[in-house]
């Protein structure tokens, strides 16, 4: 014999259920402080890049550099492109670089095949700037360009230093040996 209960019932038994498994926020405080741990976003250290030097650029020898990426806001709580793809912002800043009156640095992200590349911008005075992106994996590269013109389609001057994202290091294991004694990220990818 098979039992029904009303709707209301069932929609009421769900709501007791809800209530006894949601955190309890104490008064005065912001519901985040009562998220479990395994809730709350991950480490902002796992979404950064680390920016490798070429050591090839005079001045940008012992640059260092690092990207840090975070998801788009949007009133729906991640932006995507109109592609479907998720838009990250990503907050480029340098040090110990040295440049000659006439060069700046430019910031570019390029899918890791380079077929796409976009310029995230000339960085500042401060050597920081701030670009966003809808590749899903992709590379940071800082370049060194004349100060007069504005960055193009590509880059013209030499590597300063470069980076991957997250998702572009899962791949896969081919022609990395058992033995091999650098990792990757020692060159960037």
């Amino acid at each position: 014999m098979t039992r029904t209960f009303p709707l209301y019932l069932g929609s009421l038994a769900l709501l007791a259920l809800a209530v006894l498994v949601s955190p309890i926020v104490e008064a005065g405080s912001s519901p985040s402080e009562a998220t479990p741990e395994c809730a709350q976003v991950s480490s902002p250290d796992y979404y950064e890049i680390d920016l490798v030097t070429t050591r090839k650029v005079p001045g940008a020898r012992l640059a260092k550099g690092k990207g840090e990426v975070t998801y788009a806001a949007s009133p729906f709580g991640i932006s995507v492109s109109e592609e479907g793809s998720y838009l990250v912002n990503i907050d480029v800043s340098m040090s110990n670089v040295r440049l000659d009156e006439d060069k700046q640095l430019v910031a570019w992200v390029t899918t890791p095949q380079l077929d796409q590349i976009k310029a995230l911008g000339s960085l500042d005075e401060n050597l920081r700037v701030t670009g966003q992106t809808d590749f899903n994996k992709f590379l940071l590269v800082i370049t060194l360009e004349p100060k007069s013109k504005e960055p193009g389609a590509m880059w013209t001057g030499p590597v300063v230093s470069r980076g991957m994202s997250r998702s572009g290091l899962m791949h896969t294991m081919a022609g990395h040996g058992p033995f091999e004694s650098e990792p990757c990220a020692v060159y960037g990818y």
